[in-house]
């Protein structure tokens, strides 16, 4: 509940084609800066590790740290940095021991959770990994939404069936969206990840970029084992420190997690009742309204203006209806008073998504909209609803990192884009995209395709 860079997903290692979901590179959702669709969107590579080129993988067959400078640039990711930092990584750890202390923390505790830590620096090169290509999101969706995947989710939904009776009961949340964050996140407890989470955080607390974020994470990692309610083997998952088949980081454990079977624990790693209605309670806290869906598809007409295809301009459903927009089903939408944002995730060239307000709670989970589309839609079909109705424009190609860094430079020169080209793609991008296919007479959806990166081309 929290992401970090989680491990089913995450292995992916995918990136999306259109014009760049989140400028959720260091979205603020409770993961902080590091959500598993970060590296979806951003680039970075998760749990499967790719090793860079001049990484030598050492006897144990455990992907070392490859030396180099981080590609983010950042003073604290250089090579020199990184190697001062992990050579004075005992007295960092040594030196927050007054904060544990106040926290609650016996010494004790402290001494033997903390005894032979180490800094992982391969973590500095998936902290900053910026893969050369990208996967468009039907792709995704196809990945993720499969029937294997739908199978098992029906099974837990069985197995576990008076846990989610009891879950729905307590918090109102649907029990096939909690189904559907398990499913995506783990594989349903298959693809948790193998990093320790205390020694993943410790690296991250004292070495590299964000240090600020993971002390906080590092300590309440401490907290957790000092409770009691896991132990350190059961804290095991993505390199920035997500554990869990639902993938809870250390703080949003701490604010969310709840005993479910009264045994004095809060185990949302091996005890299904716990992991339910905890994230069930996350959802909820978010603000999860009781018997409202996540979206519907929505036929978009020709013509139409983009512009307001646009999170911040929520309207009712009536309105929408006035605008020429239909469910792509033919069906009536069954609660006319609900407000909902246009997405248009492959712009004029796919299908159009009227969001409500439980996909924006989705994405106070993980801060990214195709998180959110992925897991609404896999609830969906896990309750018997059908594919999405329209095509997508898979005849598109991908653009290569290299393209999506010239695209906002050419962005830039026309006076559109006010950002640091990066190659890396958020709402700052497809905004700037949008304001140039406007002013070119071109549906502004701010669909980053190959036509338009051409049409910038053109002086």
């Amino acid at each position: 509940m929290v992401r970090s860079l989680t491990c089913g997903v995450a292995a992916l290692g995918v990136v999306l084609l259109a014009g760049g979901w989140p400028d959720a590179a260091w979205a603020q959702g409770k993961s902080g800066p590091f959500s598993l669709f970060d590296n979806i969107f951003t680039g970075s590579s998760q749990t499967q590790d790719p090793p860079p080129q001049a990484a030598v993988p050492s006897a144990s067959g455990v992907q070392p740290w490859s030396g180099e400078d981080g590609a983010s640039g950042h003073p604290l990711m250089t090579a020199q940095a990184i190697r001062e930092a992990a050579g004075n990584f005992d007295n960092c750890i040594a030196g927050l021991w007054p904060d544990a202390a106040r926290r609650g923390i016996s010494q004790d505790s402290y001494q033997r959770f903390t005894a032979g830590l180490t800094p992982d620096l391969r973590i500095m090169d998936l902290m900053d990994s910026q893969p050369e290509f990208t996967k468009a999101i039907w792709d995704y969706l196809d990945i993720l939404v499969n029937d294997n995947r739908m199978a098992k989710g029906r099974e837990v939904l069985a197995q576990y069936k008076t846990i989610f009776d009891a879950a729905e009961k307590a918090y109102g949340v649907d029990r096939y969206i909690i189904a559907s964050i398990w499913g995506i996140e783990s594989n349903y407890s298959t693809m948790i990840g193998d990093r320790s989470v205390l020694r993943s955080t410790a690296t991250l607390a004292c070495v590299g970029r964000r240090q600020a974020y993971f002390k906080d994470e590092f300590l309440v990692a401490l907290e957790i084992l000092h409770r009691g309610d896991l132990r350190p083997e059961q804290m095991r998952g993505s390199w920035a420190g997500a554990f869990g088949p639902t993938q809870f980081m250390p703080t949003a454990f701490k604010r969310f997690a709840v005993d479910g079977d009264g045994d004095g624990r809060r185990d949302v790693v091996d005890n299904p009742t716990d992991l339910i209605f905890s994230t069930a309670n996350n959802l909820k806290k978010d603000g999860w309204q009781s018997g409202q869906t996540w979206g519907y598809e929505v036929v978009v007409p020709q013509g139409f203006n983009y512009m307001l295809a646009d999170k911040a301009r929520a309207m009712t459903l009536p309105q929408w209806e006035q605008l020429g927009l239909k469910r792509a089903n033919n069906q009536p939408f069954p609660k006319m008073a609900e407000k909902a944002y246009l997405l248009a995730p492959a712009g004029s060239q796919g299908p159009g998504f009227l969001m409500m307000t439980n996909f924006r709670v989705i994405m106070k989970y993980n801060p990214a909209e195709a998180y959110a589309m992925a897991i609404g839609h896999f609830a969906d079909r896990l309750r018997g609803g059908p594919p999405f109705v329209q095509p997508w424009p898979r005849q598109e190609r991908v653009l290569s990192r290299a393209e999506r860094l010239e695209l906002q430079q050419l962005l830039a020169q026309r006076g559109f884009y006010k950002g640091t080209p990066d190659g890396q793609f958020g709402g700052q991008t497809r905004e700037a995209l949008r304001n140039f296919q406007a002013s070119v007479g071109a549906p502004a959806d701010g669909f980053a395709s190959s036509e338009m990166l051409d049409r910038l081309r053109v002086r």
